[in-house]
């Protein structure tokens, strides 16, 4: 098994919601591994939690990334944070990334689960992904 792919993995989800046009529109730039200092967007992508299970076989070493994307909003109701998670369920299922290590053999859409948090206005919509990639070197 190798972790060593997660960082590459990441990297080219990033890049994929980041120079989406579309998306940009909707959000900014405000797609983040952690929060930035100062005022957050109301509506902002998280890239998150992330398990790692070895599917590594006699061909070479590989593994299975179940992921998560949250989409967190402060706007009222669900629908703007529902577009938006629209919008990265479309770019992120079956996507053909390039991965600066190894091979990205698939990117699939599993579930997703939105949520009230708190007492307030703000929406979570947790989006799982399941990747499977294998490493060339």
């Amino acid at each position: 098994m190798s972790y060593a792919l997660s960082g590459a993995l990441q990297g080219a989800i990033y890049q994929q919601l980041q120079s989406d046009g579309a998306l940009s529109a909707m959000i900014g730039d405000a797609v983040y591994d952690a929060l930035p200092s100062g005022d957050i967007p109301a509506t902002y992508v998280m890239l998150g939690v992330e398990t790692v299970l070895d599917r590594s076989d006699k061909t070479g070493a590989g593994a299975e990334h179940r992921l998560t994307v949250s989409v967190v909003s402060d706007v009222a109701g669900f629908g703007q944070a529902k577009e938006v998670a629209g919008r990265i369920s479309d770019l992120l299922h079956d996507a053909d990334l390039t991965l600066t290590r190894g091979r990205l053999v698939y990117l699939n859409f599993n579930r997703a689960t939105a949520r009230r948090v708190g007492t307030g206005n703000t929406r979570r919509i947790d989006l799982r992904f399941r990747a499977r990639v294998e490493d060339n070197l």
